[in-house]
């Protein structure tokens, strides 16, 4: 895994190195969202998809599953016509990016972050530079913001819950850069996969709601855990989302009419998935929490654990390549952690928690002990030889 250099090659090889273990235990605390929940999943489609087949089988050649759109605007609190879909959030993201830089621009991005926004900006032609989001809060800061804007930027891209830390931007921080870029000709990207885990009242409030010149844009990968579904959207004000319509109708046909049924089905019956993902967050978080906070007391660690979701983006004391930390823990302890250098940020790992509790428990064990073994070693160079 050293050598992949994106987040996205990243997982793919830590993906391998999970199914071509043999005999080897190797646990995961990469993922990000919660488990697939394959029995809800089974049982929508056994209820639904048996003859007379669900109304919600509906095509989406032409434009979004209408019920998927409904159940959309029921959940956020928002018109129809502020919402359109997209084959999954990355899908959204490169649709905004082809439509507001048609050709190249400037793009300002956090960091640490997602490194698909950056390199997508990249790949489109855009230039990029980036705001800063410290440890150990992760706050968003608008004077940041507002210093690396230029005369060519188009767009502020950023996420909310933080990814990789988890972290929750208040509204006046969002609100505040809104304004920044509305003065600016900027437009403000705001990913929120993760957003629906800080709670009712905080999914009724999207971002896209602070201003005509933010677009929020999410999915049902994480919260949901399906991203088998390929179902994403954009949160926007119709004007703001005209453009992207536009440019969708014209070049978008990629999705899937089954899936997206599935996935209409799904968000009618939000509650019950909202219930599924509450309930592994709630057994997982109080095992988080005591290894957590043994790991920063033991000096091994060092940040804050969020309030909400199931990241963490802690430092790793005396360590500045995890990468190479990353793999070696892999190897030598059983237990994968996603390295900063993925966000920008050597020196810290996402840790992914939505496990049961049992299994998460022995993952922190394992990573506590490996981190031990690290510094009674001196060096991660040392271990790795």
């Amino acid at each position: 895994m050293a050598n992949d250099h994106t987040y996205a090659q990243w997982v793919r090889a830590a993906t391998r190195r999970l199914t071509e273990a043999e005999g080897e235990e190797i646990i995961s605390l990469f993922d990000s969202s919660v488990a697939e929940p394959v029995e809800l999943v089974r049982r929508l489609i056994e209820e639904n998809f048996r003859p007379p087949i669900t109304t919600r089988y509906a095509s989406v050649f032409s434009e979004c599953n209408p019920f998927v759109i409904d159940a959309l605007a029921a959940r956020y609190d928002v018109s129809p016509e502020n919402i359109l879909c997209t084959t999954g959030a990355t899908n959204a993201i490169t649709l905004l990016y082809r439509t507001f830089l048609p050709s190249g621009g400037h793009v300002v991005v956090e960091r640490p972050g997602f490194d698909i926004f950056a390199d997508m900006a990249e790949a489109q032609g855009a230039s990029v530079d980036f705001f800063d989001r410290p440890a150990p809060d992760f706050a968003l800061d608008p004077e940041r913001v507002a210093a690396a804007i230029t005369p060519a930027t188009r767009l502020i891209v950023l996420s909310n819950l933080h990814n990789p830390s988890g972290a929750l931007a208040h509204d006046d921080a969002l609100h505040a850069i809104a304004k920044i870029a509305a003065a600016r000709g900027a437009m403000v990207v705001v990913d929120e996969v993760y957003r629906d885990y800080a709670g009712v009242e905080a999914r009724k409030r999207p971002a896209a709601k602070l201003h005509a010149c933010v677009l929020s844009i999410s999915s049902l990968t994480k919260v949901f855990g399906l991203s088998t579904l390929r179902c994403g959207w954009i949160i926007a004000a119709p004007e703001t989302l005209q453009p992207v319509r536009a440019f969708s109708e014209r070049f978008e046909f990629n999705a899937s009419k089954l899936a997206h049924a599935v996935a209409a089905l799904t968000l009618e019956h939000g509650a019950l998935f909202d219930r599924y993902a509450e309930n592994i967050i709630a057994a997982a978080r109080p095992v988080m929490r005591r290894r957590f906070d043994a790991l920063v007391s033991a000096g091994l660690l060092a940040g804050r654990l969020p309030d909400y979701g199931c990241i963490c983006f802690p430092r790793v004391v005396g360590v500045d390549d995890t990468r190479r930390l990353s793999d070696w823990l892999a190897g030598e302890y059983g237990v994968i952690v996603v390295p900063g250098e993925c966000f920008s940020a050597p020196g810290h790992v996402r840790i992914g928690f939505a496990l049961e509790p049992e299994i998460l428990d022995a993952a922190l064990t394992r990573l506590g002990q490996g981190l031990e073994a690290r510094r009674r070693a001196g060096s991660t160079r040392a271990l790795a030889g």
